[in-house]
């Protein structure tokens, strides 16, 4: 009988942190991840026998993992959460509150009420760290100390450790020897997370591949000048061209692999999955049986869509002798857990996921044969916007799956052993984000670190060569190369460029200008003045404007004229990505205001949410009272705007065409006169969950205190 081959691959990543020369790491989030993703995602299957998994571990990430094992790794957020209250520095009390909030506010901070009301009071102050110093007295720096390490915690200690309950049951005003316990539990659960790969990896539960030693995108590596395949005429900067070192980058995960668990990887995922014919005959050469990348790499490579029956099976690369075995992930389902089903109840959720996978499979098994089904997406970082970091959802998906018959969930190896696969001679080169390289090269900031890089290559040739390296010491040779090998990781032009955002770009810029500046000092070299610059350029857009005026917008779903919103206020959406790539947001930016009886609101939306019947808004609305409000509004086929909702039907007017436009009575809303209204915004598609604005919290709709009005 033919069945459903079910293969998750969980890519565990994080960048390279430490300074090589200092010794130093500069961020805090391989520590911090490594308590909770990388232990806890293997450690549930424990609960689950049957389910057999796919764990790509990147070797840079398991060296810093080590590192922290031995208690040999140095961060600044460590020394920070460890110091007594008392003894803080007015600069290291500012770092704490700078830092210390970087989380997700609803399903992280918000889970615990100290937490959250210590937020609550940040965020009075606008985020300014400054300002909150004067209000943080001991107790509460002690506090924030205590939950901002609590919380990244992995279910397993929160829900079954004594010591860690029972600081969750006290909730506040800790002690110092309370604080200093979650210390030593820190320490104490960093050697679990290599032993528990390794325990699971021995009894054929988990199967464990592996990425470039630092993450590096290979087709870059071996030629620059291939993204121009997939992006015709972009702007490229100077030819880096150095197979030879994705060659080396790959052998030292083989190496290393070999070393930690005994027995070199059969597999690897390539950084990003970005593939090309040079990147698989280096895989290939090595000894890497498989490989796996996005399936719109597969439909450019083969000339037609990526259906499921296209999809879910698996092909040989052959090439001048070598050969590789190559998945090609269902973006769509994978999709699906990275960033749809947070917002959905687990069981739902669950529900969801093993019918589309039926559907899919259901022509594929008439046919009689197997269906191979590949998910591959981030291990870690979707779970911080999940409730209980996803352990309610990942338990209802692995006990339907358990017991159900017609699914067998595999590690890929296990699935490959069982079907013989497609030929293709070649491999269109691409990532798994937008099949192109756009991510990473073709920028001006991009570019720019290219170039940079080079130079560094070039220069540590330049002396390899004219003095082969006789007046250098050999631990400075060896580690200018290393720092060579981990500038060259994907993670640093993932940040540059206008498509990431995070609160830490400038540490990254500053880390990256540091690992190639110690090329130079290592060689005996002066590092370039522009080393000292900062890569980065472009600077965030205002986020908010506040109205200017009284407005009174016509509510067809047309921006009749530029003056109707002109003295409305603003909230611009945010289209940078954070550490997992999403698409570009289907909201561009949300403007209200009032006129005086009526709260306006206009949605500006991307060309494919404009009168799509595919797609229904939903805004929760609510007074300062917390009464709460909701509103749906979507569009039939014909183009008719549908309005349903729990006010009465003449208190709301509402239309789309080119933006969704809406009028909402303020008697309706029971909202008074200089109240605030609050408002959280969601996309769904085809009855799915597909974006929420914003992300965490609410957008606060308020006047401007110097205008004329209020409401």
């Amino acid at each position: 009988m033919p069945g459903i081959k079910l293969c998750f691959l969980w890519h565990m990543h994080q960048p390279f942190y430490k300074d090589l020369v200092s010794g130093e790491y500069k961020l805090p989030w391989v520590r911090l991840h490594a308590l909770k993703d990388y232990y806890g995602m293997v450690k549930i299957l424990e609960e689950f026998p049957s389910i057999h998994q796919t764990f790509n571990l990147v070797p840079s990430l398991l060296v810093q993992i080590e590192d922290y094992a031995r208690a040999e790794a140095s961060d600044p957020f460590f020394r920070l959460a460890a110091t007594p209250a008392s003894q803080l520095s007015s600069s290291e009390k500012d770092s704490i509150l700078r830092y210390f909030f970087q989380a997700n506010s609803e399903r992280v901070i918000g889970r615990y009420p100290r937490y959250a009301e210590l937020y609550r009071i940040f965020q009075r102050c606008e985020h300014n760290a400054e300002r909150a110093c004067a209000l943080f007295n001991e107790q509460m720096l002690r506090d924030l100390q205590v939950f901002s390490q609590l919380a990244w915690f992995d279910e397993e200690y929160l829900q079954h450790d004594p010591q860690v309950k029972a600081l969750l049951a006290k909730g506040r005003d800790f002690t110092v020897l309370e604080q200093l316990s979650v210390i030593q539990k820190e320490l104490q659960a960093m050697p679990n997370v290599i032993n528990v790969y390794r325990e699971f990896a021995k009894r054929g539960q988990i199967e464990l591949s592996a990425s470039a030693f630092y993450h590096p995108i290979l087709p870059l590596l071996c030629d620059t000048n291939i993204a121009s395949v997939s992006h015709p005429y972009v702007s490229l900067p100077s030819q880096f061209a150095h197979p030879d070192d994705a060659e080396e980058q790959l052998r030292r995960s083989c190496r290393y692999f070999e070393e930690v668990f005994e027995q070199a990887p059969a597999g690897f995922w390539p950084s990003e999955g970005a593939v090309s014919d040079e990147t698989l005959r280096v895989a290939a050469k090595i000894g890497f049986q498989w490989t796996a990348t996005d399936n719109a790499v597969l439909a450019r490579t083969i000339g037609t869509d990526a259906t499921p029956k296209n999809t879910y099976r698996p092909y040989i690369w052959r090439q001048n002798g070598q050969a590789i075995q190559v998945l090609f992930r269902d973006q769509k389902l994978s999709d699906f857990i990275g960033f749809v089903y947070q917002n959905m109840d687990p069981a739902k959720a669950a529900k969801h996921f093993l019918s589309e996978i039926y559907r899919n499979c259901q022509p594929i098994l008439a046919e009689g044969r197997d269906a191979l089904v590949p998910i591959i997406l981030d291990g870690e970082n979707a779970w911080e916007s999940y409730v209980e970091n996803g352990r309610p959802f990942l338990r209802e998906l692995y006990r339907e799956i358990a017991a159900d018959e017609r699914i067998a969930a595999l590690t890929i190896s296990e699935a490959l052993s069982r079907m013989r696969p497609d030929k293709i001679a070649h491999i269109y080169p691409g990532s798994w984000i937008d099949t192109n390289f756009d991510i990473w090269i073709g920028a001006q900031e991009d570019n720019l670190a290219w170039e940079q890089l080079l130079a560094a290559r070039n220069k540590y040739n330049e002396v390899m060569r004219s003095r082969g390296g006789r007046d250098i010491p050999e631990a400075n040779r060896r580690t200018a190369w290393e720092e060579l090998l981990i500038a060259e990781g994907s993670d640093w032009c993932w940040w540059y460029g206008p498509e990431h955002s995070s609160a830490n770009r400038g540490e990254f810029d500053q880390l990256y200008r540091a690992h190639l500046a110690n090329v130079y000092r290592l060689l005996g070299e002066d590092p370039p003045d522009t080393l000292e610059e900062p890569i980065l350029r472009e600077t965030e857009i205002l986020a908010h404007e506040l109205p200017s005026g009284m407005i009174d917008p016509q509510i067809d779903g047309v921006l009749t004229s530029q003056s109707e919103w002109q003295d409305a206020g603003r909230y611009r959406i945010e289209q940078r990505s954070g550490a997992m790539h999403s698409q570009k947001a289907p909201i561009q930016e949300l403007r209200y205001g009032t006129d005086g009886q009526n709260i306006f609101l206009a949605v500006g939306m991307a060309e494919t949410a404009k009168a799509n019947s595919a797609y229904e808004f939903r805004l929760q609305l609510r007074n300062e009272q917390k009464d709460e409000f909701l509103i749906k509004v979507s569009v039939t086929d014909s183009g008719e705007t549908i309005v349903d909702s729990n006010l009465p039907e003449t208190a709301i007017s509402a239309a789309i065409v080119e933006v969704l436009e809406l009028k909402v009575s303020m008697c309706a809303l029971r909202a008074r006169r200089g109240d605030s209204v609050y408002l959280r915004l969601s996309l769904f598609r085809d009855g799915l969950p597909l974006a929420v604005f914003p992300k965490q919290g609410e957008f606060e709709l308020r006047p401007n205190p110097m205008a004329a009005f209020a409401f």
